[in-house]
């Protein structure tokens, strides 16, 4: 089952590394500004959590049903308030970062884009070894330097890939804003993690979307303020008619698509939490970032300089030297709890002939 559910949150997280990013910037290029809008869709299509949990209560209450030493009655919210609150926070912390990450990716290449939220391996790393324990190797360290290396051969040619209609002061702020939510969501990782560990009540995987649930409305409710602020829901309708591919139609059914494929990003993420580690679901980010950027490279034709080659080789090293090691150290764990191989005592050999 636990198999089932690691591949499962893989595939879903896949689809929302490489698909959301592309969804966002075909929304920019094409007419789309509504910055609070984009990350209010990161999070809005939470109701399809809602189909999995459905079917979740009823196998619960026909397996309380066929129990005949069970006679409570089965549980519409697992939840309890203290997990309730912590999801709420941590909800409101994604919102900021959902903004964070709308707001670089509408100045900035996917591929450059991809290339800095790869350094989130980095930060993930960190705040897993304060907040969760987590143990480092020399491989890990040594992926930690080479993400960092990265990301400042990328900055020092920051202004090389910037789009035609922008200036170099709305390019710097989107780098550094991409920069900002990198961090901030490394963060959020090993926080949800924490907040597994510290839960005084045994997490489920239905449990899990509930807290899904709670994460996405909250930083859902964080948006909408925002866009409420800034004036989005009076320009919408204006911004469909005026979008440059396939009118209203196309620009309300890229809205959906996008939503459910974000949705589809958060969900894998916290699953592989669940499953494996905070510091898994990072590594596994990191590695679909690279897809990323090829596919934006093909989509939207974007450059790839040099800088970028060492930033994507240097990121690929990386990741391949955390992986290494978290492979030797598998090893290690799995021969040290392997019982010794029994020996068999050697046979005397008798001089004497019978």
């Amino acid at each position: 089952m636990k198999n089932g559910l690691i591949i499962i949150n893989c595939v879903i997280l896949t689809i929302g590394t490489c698909g959301g990013p592309l969804l966002t910037r075909l929304y920019y290029t094409n007419g789309g500004k509504r910055i609070w809008f984009m990350s209010f869709l990161s999070t809005a299509g939470f109701p399809v959590i809602l189909i999995p949990l459905f079917f979740s209560f009823l196998s619960r209450r026909n397996h309380n049903r066929n129990n005949s030493e069970t006679a409570e009655k089965t549980k519409l919210i697992l939840m309890e308030t203290p997990l309730f609150i912590a999801s709420i926070v941590i909800g409101l912390v994604t919102g900021l970062d959902n903004y964070l990450y709308a707001y670089g990716l509408a100045y900035l290449p996917v591929s450059t884009s991809s290339l800095i939220i790869g350094t989130q391996l980095a930060f993930n790393a960190l705040f897993a070894f304060f907040m969760v324990k987590q143990k480092f190797t020399p491989f890990s360290i040594n992926a930690v330097v080479l993400l960092t290396v990265g990301i400042v051969v990328l900055a020092l040619h920051s202004n090389g890939d910037k789009p035609a209609n922008e200036t170099h002061k709305e390019y710097v702020v989107g780098f550094l804003m991409t920069v900002i939510a990198a961090v901030l969501y490394a963060f959020i990782l090993p926080l949800v993690e924490f907040t597994y560990k510290k839960a005084r009540q045994e997490i489920t995987f239905p449990l899990v979307l509930e807290i899904q649930m709670v994460m996405c409305i909250a930083a859902t409710c964080f948006c909408v303020v925002g866009m409420i602020i800034d004036g989005d829901f009076k320009v919408i309708s204006r911004e469909a008619r005026e979008f440059k591919i396939g009118g209203s139609a196309f620009y309300y059914t890229l809205i959906v698509i996008t939503g459910i494929v974000w949705q589809g990003f958060f969900l894998g993420a916290i699953g592989v939490v669940f499953c494996a580690s905070s510091l898994a679901s990072g590594v596994l980010i990191s590695v679909l970032l690279p897809v990323t950027e090829v596919l934006a490279v093909i989509c939207f034709r974007e450059k790839f300089q040099a800088e970028k080659g060492v930033s994507l080789f240097l990121s690929i090293w990386g990741f391949v030297s955390y992986f290494y090691g978290e492979y030797k150290s598998g090893k290690k764990v799995l021969e040290k709890h392997q019982p010794p191989e029994t020996e068999l005592p050697s046979l005397q050999v008798s001089d004497s002939v019978a």
